[in-house]
């Protein structure tokens, strides 16, 4: 099944205005794949194009590997990333996390 793009920064509009997009971790599954990253070859649209069928999800994956602080020119040749896995519930994992930030630290 293949996504269409999500705006994941709806939710982050007050009144108009955009407001910062805060980190907040996935919990990792036993479905997860891990995935060698290799400089000159990889990018992360074409590995979210190949995992999920979409092109759109770089961002899940960046989320899921905040060792390389949310920037894929960060990522080192041979570096493990991890696949959130699959797709959807992957989602409502990052969703669940989002509410869950919102509840202790607002909007």
């Amino acid at each position: 099944m293949a996504f269409q793009y999500w705006n994941r920064y709806s939710d982050f509009l007050i009144n108009g205005e955009q407001t910062v997009v805060p980190y907040v971790p996935i919990a990792q599954k036993s479905t997860d794949i891990a995935y060698i990253y290799k400089v000159e070859q990889s990018r992360l649209d074409k590995v979210s194009q190949e995992y999920y069928n979409s092109p759109y999800f770089s961002w899940l994956i960046l989320q899921s590997n905040p060792q390389f602080g949310g920037l894929e020119n960060n990522i080192y040749d041979g570096a493990i990333l991890i696949i959130p896995f699959p797709l959807l519930p992957s989602l409502q994992d990052y969703k669940a996390a989002l509410e869950n930030h919102f509840y202790y630290y607002g909007r």
